[in-house]
């Protein structure tokens, strides 16, 4: 990307790669901020590769697929690659046309991807099948020897958890129970909710331990007949005089008395 970006100004290289670390640090966050950096660069370099790849990865991310497939194809005409035909098959089926993106899974482009980019691939033409009502079709697409591996790569604990759905859809609970498994063992960096599939199957069912403490505080207060106390303190009732008030009172008055003889006293004299 940096190099990409060599082939603009100076200053205008700098500004378009402070947008581009933007999209890149707000795309899971916050993925409509990340698509307004991205039309910024968009609008500073529309003729960088890397610029239409981000500005297709921030569409995507905020569900604007005809918008993202229009980028991603721009991207891939400027560089000649192949690695984004899984995401542009993906926005296939985001615009409601799975049809195409199985088609796309059936292309030459296919063979020409790493194995991570194959894998997405039947990913994605898995999803299509259950787009289209195929979930038997979608299980046999997911079977591989990339599941059936027992080494773990980046992509084994959704490749994993995306077949426990497809054998659960298709009424193999038992089995989609082992997978999810599996994919929760795989799953390193929690990219699934495997644990909560798990738990679903096993009717395990969880509470918020702090609101649990706070009802049975409230309960065990109601059964001890605690009285129910307001926030703030009640006042002092305004006819109670306070002991040490009187004993100033008595003393301030003896002085006074003791003033007012000895005034007669000179006054005599």
């Amino acid at each position: 990307m940096r190099q990409e970006l060599m082939s603009l100004p100076k200053g205008l290289a700098e500004e378009v790669a402070r947008n581009l670390v933007m999209v890149a640090n707000l795309l899971d966050e916050d993925p409509e901020q990340a698509y307004a950096y991205s039309r910024i660069a968009l609008r500073l370099a529309s003729r960088v590769a890397a610029v239409r790849e981000a500005a297709g990865f921030a569409s995507y991310a905020t569900a604007k697929y005809s918008e993202a497939l229009a980028e991603f194809r721009a991207a891939r005409r400027m560089t000649g690659s192949v690695e984004l035909w899984p995401v542009m098959a993906d926005c296939e089926r985001g615009m409601g046309r799975p049809e195409r993106a199985l088609a796309m899974a059936g292309e030459p482009e296919v063979n020409k991807l790493d194995k991570a980019g194959q894998v997405e691939m039947r990913l994605v033409a898995a999803g299509a099948r259950k787009d289209m009502g195929q979930a038997d079709a979608a299980v046999v697409t997911l079977q591989s020897p990339e599941l059936a591996s027992s080494s773990v790569q980046p992509w084994t604990a959704r490749l994993r958890y995306a077949y426990a759905d497809a054998l659960l859809e298709v009424g193999r609970e038992s089995e989609a129970r082992d997978w999810f498994a599996k994919a929760l063992e795989a799953d390193q960096g929690g990219q699934t909710d495997a644990s909560d599939r798990l738990a679903e199957l096993d009717g395990v069912e969880f509470t918020d331990a702090l609101v649990e403490s706070e009802d049975d505080e409230a309960a065990s207060d109601e059964e001890a007949g605690a009285p129910v106390t307001s926030e703030e303190p009640a006042e002092e009732p305004a006819q109670a005089e306070k002991p040490v008030e009187k004993a100033v009172e008595a003393e301030e008055s003896a002085d006074a008395g003791k003033a007012a003889d000895a005034g007669k006293a000179d006054d005599n004299s």
